[in-house]
């Protein structure tokens, strides 16, 4: 399905400043729908009509649409309303129930005006777009008092939407996992921070916290300040955020239990007059992001230990050649040297992030190093050259993928430039379904359907063929050089890896 970018993009006409403001919009969705008990859908002007462009269902009442309504043009019988609340920029409802699909619904078409500035009371000259809430008369029955103060705080919200001044441009775009929603618990403040209605779940998560009596009636400022008497680590945003003056989330952590609120400052023209504080117990939730910070730890520190085992394996591998009498068990222990480095090399880089995935292009980079310590032990000078890019890769692949490339240039410098000079380029190319990647050199070949049987070529086949599912082709160049491509399905890869 098209994003709400792609569809105004490709319908609209709409500024990248519209697009944004009603991507805000469109983050509160869910919450206007669980406010309204009814469907929001968003709708932009095009040439010949209006289109859908976003939709939420309530999770608090039955929804409307049980097929999918973003990407439709209006219907005719939304067209004038949403199109006189469009040319008016004010609130149209419908006069009377209407039908769709043999159920019965009341209509509201928000205009939506977006703010130029944070700190600027001016709006753009006309709506950019229109917000309409389908409410299912079907299931019409006498309203609880929590049904109507969510509803009063939709109109509160949609009020503020026709004005500009919801969403709010200094709420702080931070991460919405966790984040209250109606349903969680909502206590609604007048304009000096006094709770006037507290949702049965707003008030068991005070409970939970210590607070026994009855939130109505109290300043949730001083409640709050009671429960936290003795806390040293207070997020200085709660004042703000508890006294509904600021758009902002904080958390309390107090007995153990943390919960999370969420201040909605009501406006009228501009001036507050009361806020909505959305709060949820997320005790839980934070407990298993510490775990997973403290995994996150282990994992870097476990790569860090292991690459600082490999290199103490490397430097004893170097002593050892060093003090060998054999050439022969010198070149062997030099080898085994540098595959062990080049692991560690993988090591490092996933010590350095919390993704267990690395940027092959920053590896390869750092393995092509070792390569100047090989040409130096053959008397040859070597210009190693790398052109295009490898791309993030799972730390999975991207070991054995390491130690395979090593090899190869390795080798290519050994046997291809030995006693001379010359250059070796690795050229890669990605697509969407392959990693392709040349070794060439433009030193002295291989005989033509002749590769070499050593152990270094056995790893190479071992990696590629076994462990990556790739192919791996030697051939001579034309007049002098090798050329080795690697071919390595990335689909096969994603599917393994999942």
């Amino acid at each position: 399905m098209s994003t709400l970018s792609d569809l105004v993009i490709a319908h609209g006409r709409s500024t990248p400043e519209d697009i944004e403001w009603m991507h805000m919009l469109v983050g509160d969705g869910q919450l206007l729908a669980d406010l309204a008990f009814a469907d929001i859908v968003l709708w932009v002007p095009t040439d010949d009509g209006f289109i859908a462009v976003a939709h939420s269902r309530p999770s608090s009442a039955a929804t409307l649409f049980y097929r999918d309504i973003v990407g439709q043009s209006i219907r005719p019988e939304w067209r004038q309303q949403v199109t006189e609340a469009f040319e008016t920029g004010r609130i149209v409802d419908s006069s009377a129930p209407e039908w769709y699909e043999e159920t019965p619904t009341r209509v509201r078409a928000v205009p939506v005006l977006r703010r130029l500035g944070s700190s600027s009371a001016k709006t753009t000259d006309a709506p950019i777009a229109v917000l309409t809430r389908h409410t299912n008369l079907s299931e019409a029955r006498t309203p609880g008092r929590q049904e109507l103060t969510f509803n009063d705080c939709a109109n509160d919200l949609f009020a503020m939407i026709a004005t500009g001044d919801f969403p709010d441009l200094g709420a702080p775009s931070g991460p919405r996992r966790g984040a209250p929603r109606a349903s969680d618990g909502l206590i609604r403040l007048d304009v000096e921070g006094i709770t006037t209605f507290a949702s049965p779940n707003a008030l068991s998560a005070f409970n939970r916290i210590g607070f026994t009596d009855e939130l109505e009636g109290e300043s949730l400022a001083e409640v709050t300040t009671s429960l936290l008497t003795g806390h040293t680590a207070i997020d200085e945003s709660l004042p703000l955020v508890v006294t509904g003056r600021a758009p902002w989330r904080t958390d309390v952590d107090v007995r153990g239990v943390t919960i999370s609120l969420r201040a909605i400052p009501i406006r009228n023209r501009g001036e507050r007059v009361g806020a909505i504080v959305l709060v949820r117990d997320v005790t839980e939730m934070r407990h298993q992001e510490r775990e997973l910070i403290t995994k996150d730890a282990t994992i870097r520190e476990i790569h860090h230990r292991v690459k600082n085992n490999l290199q103490t394996v490397a430097s004893l591998l170097r002593i050892q050649a060093r003090r060998s009498h054999s050439d022969e068990a010198k070149e062997a222990l030099g080898q085994a040297m540098r595959r062990v480095a080049a692991i560690a090399v993988v090591h490092d880089t996933l010590s350095e992030g919390l993704a267990q995935a690395v940027d092959f292009d920053t590896v390869f980079d750092r393995v092509l190093m070792l390569i100047t310590e090989v040409a130096s032990s053959h008397n040859t000078t070597v210009r190693p050259t790398k052109s295009g890019t490898f791309g993030v890769l799972p730390s999975e692949y991207a070991t054995p993928l390491a130690l395979a490339l090593t090899e190869l240039v390795t080798n290519a410098v050994e046997h291809g430039l030995a006693d001379r000079s010359g250059e070796v380029q690795i050229v890669a190319e990605r697509t969407g379904e392959m990693l392709s990647v040349k070794v060439i050199d433009d030193g002295v070949g291989l005989p033509e359907g002749k590769v070499g049987s050593g152990l270094g070529t056995q790893i190479v086949r071992t990696l590629i063929q076994g462990e990556l599912g790739g192919a791996i082709d030697w051939h001579t160049m034309v007049g002098a050089g090798t050329e080795v491509t690697v071919e390595i399905p990335l689909r096969y890869l994603s599917s393994s890896k999942a």
